[in-house]
């Protein structure tokens, strides 16, 4: 139901990721940001000054501010969960950066409370609702290429320089280019083909050990905790297929690559990190490729937020939900067992698909 005014949102997390955050979530009139928290106030207090917002604290302070109808939980992979299990037990609704936990346990915990409470959850990457997968979405299911039966997606780069800031965080357990990039490819897939059923896994470490040269530990060498590239052959309720290589030890870079092959044509879509770009289709038919330009909008991080905010207060699901994002790290465990194992792993969740974005969805309009 309409409240005639703005959704009231709190941000917990302010580091990098935070800027596209907080850029999109301020610019959108359906939604208010009320307050920034960080472990580090300091930051917490920059990053509201930068963006006008009118408060800053600890995240604490988000947890118990009056106005704050949903938690933006922007902090480490680690802390997702509990930062996020916080939120729901302080009675607000959670939007969380991916991975949506970095245990199976934590993710069902989070559901459950979910659940137990009334209050909606839902993880990144809300790319599926930028115009580029949104088109690609519409194209598969009215049809234009047949039957979608395979796919393949294809992340490699030469991954973050020992000078990284935050180099120990990301070869951390959630992290690596599996739980960091994973989820943008994995996502568009279930979207495509529909929940993962099994996978089959082979990974490596082509550096195992690293030094650090940033902050309070520089100098300080360090045990790689995660695969930095990884092979997936998945499964699907469908019947479908899928390869995935994720990798941050290629010497060159080779980003975005997402194909879907159908009995009637094969369609690339942009890179799902990110929310437009062209598409191009070429059916079976045909000569060559033809480029389709992505219709719809581009909202940005933080269009998940805003279909949660919109969603609640029309008392309709919204669509990128905390099912959705935990059957992608039910998957994402699952490779991880798969490639240590040697073994076909199965996946038990299931999500379903998401309704679609109307085509006219504008999140510069004003509704509530």
């Amino acid at each position: 139901m309409s409240s005639g005014k703005p959704f009231g949102v709190g941000v917990i997390g302010a580091g990098t990721i935070s800027n596209q955050y907080l850029t999109n979530l301020t610019s959108f009139p359906d939604i208010e940001v009320h307050i920034v928290g960080d472990l580090f106030q300091d930051k917490a207090a920059e990053q509201a000054e930068a963006f006008g917002v009118p408060a800053s604290g600890s995240p604490e302070d988000v947890l118990a501010h009056p106005d704050v109808e949903l938690v933006v939980n922007l902090t480490i992979p680690a802390a997702h969960a509990p930062v996020s299990l916080a939120a729901l037990e302080a009675g607000k609704h959670v939007w969380t950066e991916k991975p949506f936990a970095i245990d199976r346990e934590s993710g069902l915990e989070l559901l459950e409370k979910a659940r137990e409470t009334g209050l909606r959850i839902g993880g990144a990457p809300d790319t599926i609702l930028g115009a580029g997968i949104q088109t690609a979405l519409r194209m598969i299911r009215r049809g234009d290429i047949g039957e979608p039966i395979s796919g393949l997606t294809l992340f490699e780069v030469p991954g973050p320089v020992d000078d990284h800031r935050n180099l120990e965080v990301l070869l951390s357990r959630g992290a690596g280019p599996l739980w960091d990039m994973g989820p943008y490819y994995l996502t568009t897939l279930a979207q495509v083909f529909g929940s993962f059923r099994s996978v089959v896994a082979a990974g490596g470490i082509a550096r195992p050990k690293r030094i650090l040269q940033n902050g309070p530990k520089a100098g300080q060498e360090i045990a790689v905790q995660v695969p930095t590239h990884i092979s997936i052959l998945a499964g699907f309720d469908s019947g479908a297929s899928t390869t995935s290589v994720l990798s941050w030890d290629s010497p060159h870079r080779r980003v975005g690559h997402v194909e879907i092959t159908g009995t009637e044509g094969t369609l690339s879509i942009p890179d799902p990190n990110m929310f437009d770009g062209d598409l191009r289709l070429r059916r079976k038919d045909d000569d060559d490729w033809t480029v389709i330009p992505a219709s719809g909008a581009a909202g940005g991080r933080g269009s998940g937020v805003l279909d949660i905010a919109r969603s609640i207060r029309a008392g309709v699901p919204h669509r990128v939900t905390g099912d959705l994002a935990f059957h992608i790290l039910d998957t994402m465990a699952a490779v991880t067992d798969a490639a240590d194992s040697g073994e076909r792993t199965s996946v038990t969740s299931t999500a379903p698909l998401m309704e679609m974005l109307p085509e006219d969805w504008d999140p510069h309009a004003a509704t509530l």
